[in-house]
């Protein structure tokens, strides 16, 4: 049985010497027991960090091209659109865990009920107003994907109220 890992022009391979094609070990099986031979002890590149910066699929014509946007910070829109998401429900599940913190701390200290209850009114319509623009992103974003598997749910203001109260 032979093993042969390509990456980047360098030929890694390793073969595991007297064990029958017709054996009935399981692959996993013939590793270990090739490991523990040390048949892999003095592999080219052992050690050393496997270079995982080409994308097989890529067109090699725009290889270049698009090494120099990576590397210049730049990446595909919908994914600048996720890592937004990402950062704006962040903010408004912070901002709301901030407010029914504070909400519960001055209704510890027995503060004006009716002056609580109405910050902590305007703290929940200013989250739904950022969901609501946080689900407009989404919606978006899921649009811009090149596959269903990374579309995301719409987010659900009162699911994310729960999840605060319910946080200790």
């Amino acid at each position: 049985i032979v093993f042969i890992i390509q990456d980047s022009g360098l030929v890694i391979y390793a073969a595991l010497c007297k064990i029958s094609v017709m054996s009935n070990l399981s692959i996993e099986e013939i590793i270990r027991r090739a490991i523990e031979e040390g048949k892999f002890d003095d592999l080219p590149g052992k050690g050393k960090p496997l270079q995982l910066d080409e994308n097989p699929h890529e067109d090699p014509e725009w290889r270049v091209s698009h090494h120099i946007l990576k590397s210049g910070g730049f990446t595909l829109p919908w994914i600048e659109r996720l890592r937004q998401i990402e950062i704006d429900l962040g903010v408004a599940r912070a901002k709301i865990a901030q407010a029914w913190a504070i909400y519960q701390e001055n209704l510890a200290k027995n503060s004006e009920t009716h002056s609580i209850e109405s910050e902590w009114s305007q703290s929940v319509e200013t989250l739904h107003k950022q969901i609501a623009g946080i689900n407009d992103q989404i919606r978006s974003y899921n649009l811009e994907v090149p596959s269903e598997r990374f579309q995301l749910p719409l987010i659900n203001p009162e699911d994310e109220i729960e999840k605060t109260i319910k946080s200790p």
